[in-house]
């Protein structure tokens, strides 16, 4: 089976008719819209639904799944999480990635220097910060955050599960 990706979480229930409120976790919330299947993950169990009617409601989507056609089945989904294969996300444009992709990511200096993996990263609001997880001696153990800015990172092979940066001045 394909690598999945969670895409929204079941919070509450929807209606009489079995549907589903979900609080999205995607950044393309109209995509519900086009969804025709989705995996319902729930105590360790993945169960693929397919889907009856699908809209945005205010922040969050509601959901009709083939088989939950009642209140008490929708229950029962409450706090599940609802995903999709990673071959069906959306496309995102060029030079942009999905969290998944840049987290483990090997980052380099421009001279070579190796820095460490990619760990987390931050969602500031002006831009994301990459948190690199400093390998080597004790007093390198600390992270290094990294502005995700054109003029840092230079590279991003995610083949080749690497970054490229021209770290600024005393950044070290």
């Amino acid at each position: 089976m394909d690598q999945m990706a969670t895409i929204g979480k079941v919070i509450n229930t929807h209606g009489i008719r079995g549907g589903l409120k979900v609080l999205p976790f995607s950044d393309f919330p109209d995509r519900v819209k086009d969804l025709r299947r989705l995996f319902v993950q729930i105590k360790g169990q993945r169960t693929p639904y397919p889907v009856v009617d699908a809209f945005v409601n205010g922040r969050y989507w509601v959901v009709f799944l083939n088989g939950v056609s009642t209140v008490e089945a929708a229950e029962e989904l409450i706090g599940s999480l609802l995903e999709i294969p990673l071959s069906e996300r959306v496309t995102l444009p060029e030079n942009a990635f999905y969290l998944d992709e840049i987290i483990g990511l090997k980052v380099f200096t421009v001279d070579g220097d190796y820095l460490g993996p990619i760990k987390d990263v931050l969602q500031t609001g002006a831009n994301d910060v990459y948190v690199i997880e400093r390998e080597g001696n004790e007093s390198q153990n600390t992270d290094i955050l990294i502005p995700a800015l054109k003029s840092v990172v230079l590279n991003i092979d995610i083949k080749n599960e690497r970054m490229d940066v021209q770290l600024p001045d005393g950044l070290l």
